[in-house]
């Protein structure tokens, strides 16, 4: 790992396959996710919970997480944002992975609305990512999201 990289959790190693990141891309990944999540003008508290959960899990420090409660996503350019985010890992796409994390956070409350969908397409769009990799995107949300369900279910975890 270089100077510049940072040890992230083993939550990132195991889900991710990364070991280390810059400070720059978590608060760069973090940024970006709020420039789509609030790409219809607003990010509700439980877009926001989801990002900081997340970030926490992947090994963000609270200095970056507080950076985030006051980022001004509504003037964000994600073009900007893109190249500042790098992993240890060569093979690891930044822009599917922030689809795929845009996904997840817009659709925190539950509801994926079409205003949403739209902007993540949007997003993906500006960062070249093809459609076809979006709908399959969603598509790998809604099926986790149905497994962690059905795991509770089995579980008997009512957490509703």
């Amino acid at each position: 790992m270089t100077d510049d990289m940072q040890t992230v959790s083993s939550f990132a190693k195991d889900e991710y396959g990364i070991s280390g990141a810059s400070l720059q891309a978590i608060v760069n990944f973090g940024y970006a996710l709020l420039a789509i999540a609030g790409g219809d003008g607003e990010v509700s508290d439980a877009e926001m919970q989801w990002l900081i959960n997340h970030q926490t899990k992947f090994g963000a420090p609270e200095e970056v997480l507080t950076l985030y409660k006051s980022f001004d996503y509504k003037n964000a350019n994600l073009k900007e944002l893109l190249p500042d985010i790098k992993v240890d890992v060569d093979t690891w796409s930044a822009v599917n992975s922030l689809i795929y994390h845009a996904i997840y956070m817009s659709s925190a409350d539950g509801v994926y609305s079409d205003a949403e969908r739209a902007k993540v397409k949007e997003a993906a769009k500006i960062i070249g990512v093809a459609d076809d990799i979006v709908l399959t995107l969603e598509s790998l949300v809604e099926m986790e999201r149905s497994v962690f369900k059905m795991r509770k279910a089995l579980f008997h975890v009512n957490t509703f």
